[in-house]
């Protein structure tokens, strides 16, 4: 949604923005040429590899890097001392970069270690997670984060299979996963290993409680008029943001209804299909 985010955000020249996903980069670099030499995106990720890919894809453009998780922007700018950003985006899906890593687990049939860290030297790995939680306390947390019907029966079989043999990579949990979801033939539905695999990248990466925390303190660092864009994929996280810019009087809702893809940008990218984009301003003291 790379046009209506430069629709909303509407970079000048001279600005300064906030990248708080760099992923693959995109949104980076074409923030950046719009702010041009005398202005500045600020780029964070918390994973080394995306950092590692951007140090050569943006190179000569007014681009600063950091590693660090987007909910501590406020460290992240008083270090470099940088005054309030014109705008910040939060783009919060997976990079593409990230599901082609077939060593990270991301992908369903990865043959790689099921890790779903997006910082691998942070918390512990997604096999870790399912080899020690019970049965109930997995299906609580694929039901909480995955919003999957079929939570209990998933956890069931996944503890009656690593009794047998451990589960450590990402193609043998979907397999599992995919036997205990039903398809109809003929029906259009998605990899029935998708819920289970979004609640346990969630988990092991903190990610609803890291997005709370970036909605409460994002507010502190924009100039006044300045505006946060946010993108999500699913509605755990579409509803935070809503409830955000709906409830906090630091935000003024610019979008009263989410922005989807358009036709177009469909057909490119299928992967895209569910995604929203909500935009709001620094609301006025």
């Amino acid at each position: 949604m790379l046009d209506e985010v430069l629709c909303w955000l509407n970079p000048q020249p001279g600005q300064t923005f906030v990248d708080g996903t760099l992923g693959g980069g995109g949104h980076t670099r074409a923030l950046a040429e719009r702010v041009g030499p005398d202005g500045l995106v600020i780029s964070l990720d918390r994973d080394p590899a995306a950092m590692d890919a951007a140090e050569q894809n943006l190179r000569g453009l007014p681009v600063k890097l950091v590693q660090s998780n987007f909910c501590d922007l406020p460290e992240v700018l008083a270090a470099m001392e940088t005054p309030p950003v014109d705008g910040v985006l939060l783009d919060l899906g997976l990079s593409s970069d990230q599901l082609a890593d077939r060593q990270r687990g991301f992908s369903f049939d990865s043959p790689g270690p099921l890790d779903l860290r997006f910082d691998p030297d942070e918390g512990e790995p997604a096999w870790k997670l399912l080899e020690r939680l019970s049965a109930e306390h997995l299906a609580d947390l694929i039901y909480a984060y995955g919003e999957e019907r079929l939570s209990r029966r998933i956890a069931r079989k996944i503890v009656e299979c690593r009794r047998v043999t451990p589960i450590r990579t990402a193609s043998d949990l979907a397999q599992i996963v995919r036997r205990c979801v039903p398809t109809r033939p003929g029906a259009k539905r998605i990899d029935g290993a998708t819920r289970t695999f979004q609640a346990l990248r969630i988990a092991v990466n903190d990610e609803l409680k890291s997005l709370d925390i970036a909605l409460r303190r994002i507010p502190d660092v924009l100039a006044a008029g300045g505006r946060l864009a946010v993108i999500s994929f699913h509605s755990l996280e579409d509803r935070r943001v809503k409830q955000a810019f709906r409830d906090d009087i630091a935000y003024e809702v610019l979008t009263r209804r989410p922005i989807r893809p358009s036709d177009r940008e469909l057909d490119l990218n299928p992967r895209c299909r569910s995604a929203k984009l909500r935009v709001a301003a620094k609301a006025a003291c």
